[in-house]
């Protein structure tokens, strides 16, 4: 990088036998890529701090478009309803205990497949991640699952199963099997060697190595799977209880679809959108307790 240098502090430093003086030092300008030289603010490449409810602005912004368009009269309320209609229909479907005992319905299956599909999905990405033999039995059919959509396999499950709860809790199983298998997976085999090395030097048990080295190393990954899962768990529900289903969010939905009842439409997609943003705040206030030893972008 060149340099400019004052001319009578270059004179000074030949007097001196080639050595420049403290004021000299401080007269010296380097220029270079970045220009003059001197102290510079320091520019953050990170995301900067938290905006406090920024993640509610998004959803404020939508709300207030259909509140100002059903005013308008710029949205036909044929195609949908107005805010404060749907408001009406949500105190009327309370008010008869319809909707209570939909969403029970459907937080009971929901509850169902996600506790059985974290079970499978975690022990076999654990049998995978710790043994050559599992990978290789275990990986493939996983892999082949992870490219064929769940809701594709719903013709092939009422063949199986029929049209009853087993389709439907199964449905939901398979779909969140694939995410938590694969973060856990990965993150197992990202697990830093030298722990296993101190575990092998320690003569630390199999079941002692799994607990303290196996499952805090993969807790990351188990948790991004888990946001995963919880998604496609409700994205799952939303379609199997439309299919010959006598109770349910989903069927409730496609009843009122029948009747074109747009407002009793939008307050179960309502539902729907609250169980998700609750469900998955929850596991991001897991995530933030269990890693909170982290430092990432986030923080």
């Amino acid at each position: 990088m060149a340099t400019i240098w004052d001319a009578d502090e270059a004179k000074l430093s030949l007097r001196s036998g080639g050595k420049i003086a403290p004021a000299g030092l401080r007269a010296a300008r380097p220029v270079g890529l970045l220009g003059s030289a001197g102290p510079r603010a320091r520019r953050r490449l990170g995301p900067g701090p938290a905006i406090p409810f920024g993640l509610q602005i998004g959803p404020a912004l939508l709300v207030l478009a259909w509140v100002v368009g059903s005013a308008l009269g710029w949205i036909d309320p044929r195609v949908l309803s107005a805010p404060w209609t749907v408001v009406e229909a949500f105190a009327r479907l309370l008010e008869q205990g319809r909707l209570q005992d939909n969403l029970l319905t459907s937080a009971t299956r929901a509850l169902v497949g996600l506790s059985i599909g974290l079970l499978i999905g975690t022990v076999l990405a654990v049998i995978a991640g710790l043994s050559r033999i599992g990978e290789a039995l275990i990986d493939g059919p996983v892999q082949i699952k992870r490219a064929i959509p769940t809701l594709a396999l719903i013709p092939l499950l009422i063949l199986w199963f029929g049209i009853g709860e087993s389709m439907k809790v199964t449905t939901i199983v398979l779909a969140v099997i694939v995410p938590i298998y694969i973060h856990t997976h990965n993150a197992l085999r990202s697990i830093d060697s030298r722990y296993v090395e101190l575990a092998e030097t320690l003569r630390m048990s199999q079941k002692d190595f799994i607990l303290q080295v196996v499952l805090p190393g993969a807790l990351p990954g188990f948790l991004l799977g888990l946001r995963f899962a919880v998604t496609l768990c409700w994205v799952s529900l939303v379609v199997v209880e439309q299919i010959n289903a006598t109770s349910g969010l989903g069927y409730m939905i496609d009843l009122a679809r029948n009747y074109g009842q747009t407002d009793v439409i939008l307050v179960g997609l309502v539902v729907y959108v609250l169980l998700g943003l609750v469900s998955d705040g929850l596991v991001r206030l897991i995530e933030r307790r269990a890693l909170s030893w982290r430092r990432t972008l986030a923080n």
